[in-house]
């Protein structure tokens, strides 16, 4: 069965408890960073509600952590809407959507996550919901199957990729807006943490924060876990607030170096430097490498490597560049990899 959520998108009554959920932005002004998106999504939603109409259907890409799921719920919220969550993996056959498409009520947001894993015959049956409002269900088989179209309510689709390139055209075209979500700069990330920690009533100062935002690779994810991280090292090993010091010498304990790369990062540029010794590596090879699924590497440890200029993806294979030599305190050989040809 489909993993079908209704979600509550308003903002939380004086009281209740404080929880991960709770950390996320209800509305676009509580929303830090991606000011493009904001702006454009915010046009958007105001004439929609200005013409008392669902807004059009909007598709937002990029790496994980950096926010879709929250914009999905700030949709909803600013619209007044109820929010569904599912995600492709969890809608196998065309009967699961329909299930899903048909409770919609008028005005409702649909968030699809990992919505490039719908199957192909599913993508199909949403094609004319998508455009027409409408659901083409075949009953029986063979001879005897007959098609039978429903009308749905009027409802926005709000999907989430981490893969842009799976994406296929003709679903893609149905998106009346498409956007995609960049890495936070450490400014954005230090407003992140510090609104966090006031959240859960952590004592932190500028400098603490500062310190969480500048290794937290650039996703407000992983910044919201590392401030969790601290205050336990914090509350452990000091006097419970997080100070510079404390962020500091908690992120090492944890592993997290200057640039904000764990273990795995720094074993996968080890073992292009060292076992692999600068030369090209296959994905497949190194995910072998450091025991990832190649997703894991490509998706999530890849894109900030290459950020931060550590890493290079060429036609041959991955190969770590000279910062990444200098980041782990080795001398780069004399004579480069060749990287094309």
């Amino acid at each position: 069965m489909p993993r079908d959520q209704w979600v509550d998108p308003r903002p939380m009554e004086d009281g209740e408890p404080v929880n991960e959920l709770s950390l996320r932005p209800r509305t676009l002004d509580e929303f830090v960073g991606q000011r493009e998106l904001k702006e454009r999504l915010g046009i958007i939603l105001e004439a929609a509600k200005m013409r008392d109409e669902p807004a059009d259907h909007l598709m937002f890409a990029g790496p994980p952590g950096l926010g879709k799921t929250t914009l999905a719920g700030i949709v909803a919220a600013e619209l007044g809407s109820h929010l569904h969550i599912t995600s492709g993996p969890a809608i196998e056959r065309a009967g699961d959507l329909a299930s899903i498409l048909t409770k919609l009520e008028a005005g409702d947001v649909l968030f699809i996550d990992e919505i490039h894993r719908l199957p192909r015959m599913v993508e199909e049956v949403m094609y004319p919901a998508m455009e027409d409002r409408q659901l083409d269900v075949m009953l029986g088989k063979g001879p005897a199957a007959r098609s039978i179209r429903f009308d749905l309510e009027p409802f926005t689709l709000v999907g989430a990729t981490t893969r842009t390139g799976l994406i296929t055209g003709p679903l893609r075209d149905r998106f009346g807006f498409s956007f995609r979500l960049e890495f936070y700069d450490q400014k954005d990330l230090q407003v992140i943490v510090t609104r966090s920690a006031e959240i859960f009533e952590i004592s932190i100062d500028p400098l603490g924060a500062s310190e969480i935002a500048r290794r937290s690779r650039g996703t407000p994810r992983i910044a919201n876990r590392l401030l969790n991280r601290v205050r336990d090292f914090a509350e452990v090993r000091g006097d419970g607030t997080i100070s510079q010091q404390a962020a500091f010498d908690g992120l090492a304990l944890f592993g997290i170096d200057e640039l904000g790369l764990d273990k795995v990062d720094r074993t996968l540029l080890e073992n292009l430097c060292v076992k692999f010794g600068g030369r090209p590596v296959g994905l497949s090879t190194l995910a072998i490498s450091v025991g990832e699924p190649t997703e894991t590497v490509e998706d999530v440890i890849e894109p900030f490597l290459i950020q931060q200029g550590l890493l290079v993806r060429t036609p041959r294979g991955r190969v770590p560049t000279e910062n990444a030599w200098h980041h782990l305190g080795l001398e780069p050989p004399e004579q480069p990899a060749q990287l094309f040809g």
